[in-house]
């Protein structure tokens, strides 16, 4: 747990063994195929299998990773005191907010291994962004987000996005609205406890 260190969103060694180990696997793979085991039964092992493994570890191997650090962080607060009042599960950001002791803890999709513990009162502004564009009939939006900054580090946490841009009376619109009006007004009422 990190309580002095500045807000690290990305750590890049992660990032790049992200998506360069499994690039390695199937180029690797690729030259034994073609120089190696030009026939046989290694053949169609080494073509399709490091691409199968290539992309279930994109698809879900980082979404997985990320869970089992949450539910690490989880057990490392409760272990330190800290009371998670309130909790959003972010694609990008995992947010615990301790109203009680006005703290927050923070653990990014492309830095899970370093959760950011810091006094909520270090936060300067917060707000939510419907992400509406266009007017009249067209406006709509296909992403909602509350926004806070901290130690001059902005943090976006979407509480909806979408590939498709959706009205903006739209239940899922309005859904992710409530939830960022709800997270926002959480973070500023955490951000008031005096430490």
């Amino acid at each position: 747990m990190q309580t002095t260190e500045k807000i690290k969103k990305i750590n890049v060694p992660y990032l790049l063994l992200y998506i360069l180990v499994p690039l390695a696997l199937i180029v690797g793979c690729g030259v034994l195929y073609a120089t190696v085991f030009k026939k046989g039964a290694m053949a169609p092992i080494l073509s399709m299998a490091p691409t199968l493994l290539a992309a279930l570890w994109w698809v879900g191997g980082g979404r997985l990773l990320f869970k089992m650090k949450q539910k690490k962080v989880a057990a490392a607060l409760k272990q330190r005191g800290f009371v998670p009042n309130s909790t959003f599960n972010g694609k990008n950001c995992h947010v615990v907010v301790d109203a009680q002791h006005g703290e927050i803890a923070l653990l990014f999709f492309w830095n899970p291994f370093q959760c950011a513990v810091l006094p909520a009162n270090r936060i300067t502004r917060v707000w939510v962004d419907d992400g509406a564009t266009g007017s009249g009939i067209m406006r709509g939006s296909s992403r909602v987000s509350f926004l806070f900054t901290l130690d001059n580090v902005t943090i976006r946490v979407n509480t909806f996005t979408s590939n498709k841009r959706w009205n903006m009376d739209s239940n899922y619109i309005l859904t992710g609205i409530s939830k960022a009006d709800m997270m926002a007004n959480v973070l500023k009422e955490a951000a008031k406890v005096e430490h």
